[in-house]
């Protein structure tokens, strides 16, 4: 059996309604609930999620209520959710209880679409959460105040995870940061799954690209291989993102990637995180970007051959990024270093560019981020060509090697701390205090 928070969470139901019911109290809820506690003792350890709707099921047809599947008043109202659809019952309760207020719904009944109908617009907060709460099995479509969840054939019970995520949300307002990094992972996992060993990136650079078409204005491959890109967002500073494309060899043909908490490692061979956390962590920031103040170009420099001497940025595009005012490379092991230096022996940046990120990690409620000198990476040649750079943490650990791992939460942290510096708008175009 589910954990009995979790199991009455998944279905619209709170631990305090089942003292409530205990207690005798009158709300939809308690009546629901009514016999539960003996329930449990009978049915014992084995509960599903299917034989608790049976209970329910059985104990709604004992209580009058208003009408089918409809509120009197969703925010002075007692919810009637005897009469919800079994599988939406959760979502509607845990909704509203965040309110984003419904009036309507139905959970498609097995035919692979629910639909809800919510009260007023949603706002952008909303939305946000609505769409990190979704498991990425499901796919949410949200038309003014129309919401259509669809599930794959005979994943009806996936709106329970929906649900779940919702109530921890309720519980827990922060855990909308768990839920964005859950689905940063499914990005970072299909990188991983694609091969391209130095020299030969083709099959994950088209990947990337395709990607590329519905977040930025336009992408080219420039003569050297590196996928080279723009967006344009106002006025500003023109700052490039970069991560490189290759891995130091071939991943194992048929190998698995195993998730221990929030840490993958593959099951043979390397893991290829380094730098495919970096190319994940750049798609999901610019995914991202047009909900923050920033205003100015982001351009995005996925090189190629970085593994065998950074050869694509020593190679790349000169014309593309002479108007550059700085550079932010992902491909830093570990989390939270900010690398501003070679050994402190050759300087990628000023001091107080490095510390911009500090700053921003500070603002993120990341305070330990910190500068650290570090090893070759593209953004020492992006220093060489006059433009102040960092390598950030992309969140994994003994690259190069078959113990090699990633955590995909630090990974998204990596997302915050460059979201931060962008929506607080702390690199300045041309001639900034920094150089």
């Amino acid at each position: 059996m589910k954990n009995k928070e979790i199991l009455l969470a998944r279905h619209g139901l709170h631990k305090e309604d089942l003292i409530r019911s205990i207690h005798g109290e009158d709300c939809n809820a308690c009546k629901l609930l009514m016999g539960t506690e003996q329930w449990f003792h009978e049915v014992g350890e084995q509960i599903t999620d299917a034989d608790f709707i049976s209970f329910l099921q059985e104990s709604a047809k004992t209580i009058d209520s208003p009408g089918r599947g409809m509120l009197i008043d969703p925010v002075l109202g007692d919810l009637p959710i005897t009469d919800f659809d079994p599988y939406i019952r959760g979502v509607i309760r845990w909704m509203n209880e965040l309110g984003i207020y419904t009036f309507g719904s139905c959970d498609g009944h097995g035919r692979g679409e629910a639909r809800i109908f919510l009260k007023k617009y949603p706002n952008g907060k909303q939305l946000e959460l609505l769409k990190a709460a979704v498991p990425p099995s499901l796919r949410i479509r949200i038309e003014g105040k129309n919401i259509r969840v669809a599930y794959p054939k005979k994943g009806q019970s996936q709106l329970l995870d929906f649900a779940e995520n919702l109530y921890h949300v309720w519980k827990n307002p922060s855990f909308i940061k768990d839920l964005q990094a859950h689905h940063c992972k499914g990005l970072l996992v299909e990188c991983l799954n694609v091969p391209g060993a130095s020299t030969d990136e083709s099959k994950f650079r088209s990947r990337v690209r395709n990607k590329l078409i519905s977040l930025i204005d336009h992408s080219f491959i420039d003569r050297k291989g590196n996928l080279l890109g723009f967006v344009q967002l106002g006025d500003g500073p023109t700052v490039l993102l970069s991560a490189h494309l290759d891995t130091v060899e071939e991943i194992v043909e048929g190998r698995k990637i195993i998730e221990e908490n929030s840490v993958l490692r593959s099951s043979e061979g390397i893991l290829g995180a380094d730098d495919r956390a970096g190319i994940a962590a750049i798609l999901e920031i610019l995914s991202r970007v047009k909900k923050t103040n920033f205003r100015g170009t982001l351009k995005v420099a996925f090189t190629v051959e970085e593994e065998i001497g950074c050869l694509g940025s020593r190679a790349i595009d000169h014309n593309f990024i002479e108007d550059v005012d700085a550079a932010i490379v992902i491909d830093r092991r570990g989390n939270r270093d900010i690398v501003t230096s070679w050994s402190n022996y050759v300087h990628f940046c000023p001091e107080e560019y490095g510390r911009l990120f500090e700053k921003a990690g500070t603002f993120a409620g990341m305070d330990d981020w910190k500068v650290t000198p570090g090893g070759i990476s593209d953004a020492m040649v992006f220093a060489e060509f006059g433009i102040p750079s960092v390598n950030l943490s992309a969140g994994y650990q003994n690259e190069h090697r078959e113990t090699e791992t990633v955590d995909y939460k630090s990974t998204f942290e990596t997302v915050l701390l460059v979201e931060s510096v962008l929506h607080h708008q702390l690199i300045k175009q041309n001639n900034p205090s920094y150089l």
